[in-house]
């Protein structure tokens, strides 16, 4: 079989969606191949073609070790897709949620952007409000007590900039917090504008929605356990980010490439999910901004470790975090 030009990785518990179904075509049209990461609830089988479904039974059988440790009924399910696309020889990963259906913009990417714009300065960067004019909108895990800064001017750069992980925006149901839910929510569709690369010292979570990951990265992929569901995958990007300045390297972020059907959510439980972000995430990011991390390619993986170890000893994740953490690790060097 060729080798895909890259591979789509979600978990699901549903039978493929029609966001799933229109991804899977584009898929097959530009050489990609789709991962299904199933889990205790959920379809048997997954009838799409140019796709590899992983019901419980085949995780726990694929060599995994994190497949033994991972929690059940939980997103963390994805981390056994993402190694079996690495094993696959993935040379990009697309992450995405069962959601979210391609736009037409929506096109493979290289890990080299264009003259992307910047902003000067560190701490948090709303990148949302470069994509939205003077409308107030922000990410999930956006500190609330950052919202009133008036964000600062983009600049047009000439150079590329390297970005081994970039995330498309969503329009429809973009991923906010619940505040924003619960205070103004409506449909919203982001302005088409020129990608935001964010360097060393600036801060913005990011998501799964929508997500590019290249191989110098893929350590970095990890979704942790013991932490609020609503928490997972932006506490993974603050690693992520705080990792990625040791490779001389950022976060691109792109105008909207997907569109959101949400499934039901139920807001106040979202809130209640979210609560250990809104009291957390600032201090997140100050404990990963103090760490000596090693620079290169080589010391990526040491690098997550050396973020888990400082997260659960300031007990921000639990102990029992940890031997997932090392797992992933291995797994990922046995995988690559």
């Amino acid at each position: 079989m060729t080798a895909p030009a890259f591979i789509a990785v979600i978990t699901t518990i549903q039978p493929p969606t029609r966001a799933v179904r229109e991804l899977n075509q584009r898929l097959g049209e530009v050489a990609g191949r789709l991962v299904i990461a199933g889990d205790k609830k959920g379809p048997a089988a997954y009838d799409l073609p140019h796709t590899d479904f992983l019901p419980l039974a085949a995780q726990q059988a694929s060599g995994f070790a994190l497949a033994e440790l991972l929690p059940t009924g939980h997103y963390a399910r994805k981390n056994i897709g993402y190694l079996h696309a690495i094993r696959a020889g993935a040379p990009c990963i697309y992450e995405t949620d069962d959601d979210n259906a391609p736009l037409p913009a929506w096109a493979p990417r290289t890990e080299t952007v264009a003259a992307p714009r910047t902003v000067a300065g560190a701490g948090w960067i709303n990148a949302y409000r470069y994509f939205s004019a003077d409308r107030n909108i922000w990410p999930r895990g956006f500190p609330l007590e950052q919202l009133a800064a008036d964000p600062a001017p983009a600049s047009a750069t000439a150079a590329s900039f390297r970005a081994p992980v970039q995330q498309g925006l969503v329009n429809g149901s973009p991923d906010v917090d619940a505040v924003w839910r619960l205070t103004q929510n409506r449909p919203f569709d982001f302005d088409p504008a020129a990608p935001l690369a964010l360097t060393a010292g600036q801060w913005c979570p990011f998501n799964t929605q929508s997500t590019w990951w290249w191989p110098a990265a893929y350590p970095l992929l990890y979704v942790p356990s013991h932490c609020s569901f609503r928490m997972c995958d932006i506490w993974k990007s603050f690693v992520a980010q705080r990792c990625l300045w040791a490779l001389g390297a950022g976060v691109v972020f792109h105008a909207p490439e997907v569109v959101q059907e949400r499934n039901p959510h139920d807001y106040l439980r979202d809130f209640h999910d979210e609560v250990p972000g809104y009291l957390q995430n600032a201090r997140i990011a100050d404990i990963l901004s103090g760490l000596d991390l090693a620079p290169g390619e080589a010391a990526v993986a040491d690098n997550l470790l050396a973020c888990y170890d400082a997260l659960i000893r300031e007990k921000i994740f639990p102990p029992a975090e940890w031997p997932l953490v090392q797992a992933w690790i291995k797994d990922c060097a046995a995988a690559a």
